[in-house]
């Protein structure tokens, strides 16, 4: 990134964030802190993130003079979740600077071209194939094996848009029901574990990454992730390294989340395979709100910023668990449980399987994270 494309924000600037759920929000407190001013952008009238901010456009994506008034009154542009338009981004992009930029939106949106580019840096995944019809799909599946998963290329997310393909399923049925003409076919991975790893990059090239964190999912949507993971030093490194390898090629500004299988390889040992990347702040990186010196979502706002990343130490053992539609109500029973952090999101109505809010736990004295 050229010296003219790099933002350098002060106090008192505004950071334009588009979408208004509880990511957008706790970007939007993280920011106050640091004395920037933050608007907001969604077209859902009850986004949580509209009760932090004191500016906030309620507005369709595809409106396109909301969005050109929305860029003039801020400074720099973010997103909380990857799945906008990427042409919204491109617009907004010719009028202000758009932190990740429109190219890493346009591999990350798209399976893909995802897993072509992390293959392409020499880093494994799961087994793939691209599947465009039924009969491809049974070609797919005879060159994988089942089981399977069947995902659609784009806009999915928690479970969505995918499909397990087990011995004796109707493939043909499958994929009708997955109405999608653009689809990937994943091989199982057998894995001991699944991790993330949360790392910042700031314009200069600087990557700071926090301990590798271990997950545990319900019903396809997080629920429980614990830091650090219960995983072997030289794992984590390995896993840090893929992260930092990811970060770097795509030239990306902000805070990003690898996700990851840790499975058993040939050689007897193990293996870090790479499942998705998610270009923006992640539920798996929540912890670090109570359990390090600093969040994921402070970091982000430094990196768009243009102001020097903080060191990421961890406060001793993290657990870290979701509150999925009415677990919501039972909150005051976390009230008063030692050490516990809890994080409500404003939302109204807790539907199932709506993440509502979360809990942070944090036990033992402080550990710094492996450089």
């Amino acid at each position: 990134m050229s010296a003219a494309e790099r933002v350098m924000l002060k106090p008192g600037d505004t950071i334009g964030i588009l979408g208004g759920g509880q990511l957008g929000r706790m970007l939007a407190l993280a920011a106050a802190r640091l004395g920037l001013k933050c608007q907001v952008f969604s077209p859902d009238p009850d986004s949580p993130a509209f009760d932090v901010v004191q500016y906030a456009t309620c507005a369709e994506y595809a409106d396109v003079e909301a969005l050109e008034r929305f860029a003039t009154d801020v400074d720099v542009i973010t997103y909380e979740f990857e799945n906008i338009p990427s042409s919204v981004a491109t617009i907004l992009e010719a009028r202000r600077p758009v932190r990740p930029n429109c190219r890493i939106l346009e591999t990350t949106q798209d399976r893909l071209i995802e897993k072509d580019f992390v293959t392409s840096l020499g880093i494994p995944t799961a087994p793939y194939r691209a599947v465009s019809s039924a009969a491809e799909l049974h070609d797919a599946v005879a060159d994988l094996g089942r089981p399977a998963v069947l995902k659609t290329r784009r806009f999915g997310y928690d479970g969505k848009g995918q499909a397990m393909i087990r011995p004796g399923d109707d493939l043909a049925a499958i994929w009708d029901n997955l109405d999608t003409r653009a689809a990937i076919l994943e091989g199982f991975v057998p894995f001991e574990r699944e991790i993330s790893v949360i790392a910042t990059r700031g314009a200069d090239g600087q990557v700071v990454s926090f301990d590798v964190t271990e997950n545990d999912h319900r019903n396809h949507i997080l629920k429980v992730s614990r830091a650090p993971a219960a995983i072997a030093d030289e794992v984590a490194a390995r896993a840090r390294a893929i992260a930092e390898t990811i970060a770097n090629a795509l030239g990306y500004v902000g805070t990003l989340a690898v996700e990851m299988f840790v499975a058993p390889s040939e050689d007897g040992g193990l293996q870090v395979l790479v499942n998705e990347i998610a270009p923006r702040v992640h539920n798996s990186g929540h912890w670090t709100l109570d359990g390090a010196s600093v969040s994921q979502f402070e970091q982000h706002i430094r990196a768009i910023a243009g102001w020097p990343l903080a060191p990421a130490v961890r406060h001793g053992t993290v657990t870290m668990t979701n509150l999925i539609g009415d677990e919501v109500h039972d909150f005051p029973r976390w009230l008063t449980v030692p050490g516990a952090t809890v994080h409500l999101y404003g939302k109204r109505e807790a539907r199932p399987g709506r993440k509502m809010g979360h809990v942070t736990v944090v036990t033992g004295g402080p550990a710094p994270t492996q450089s």
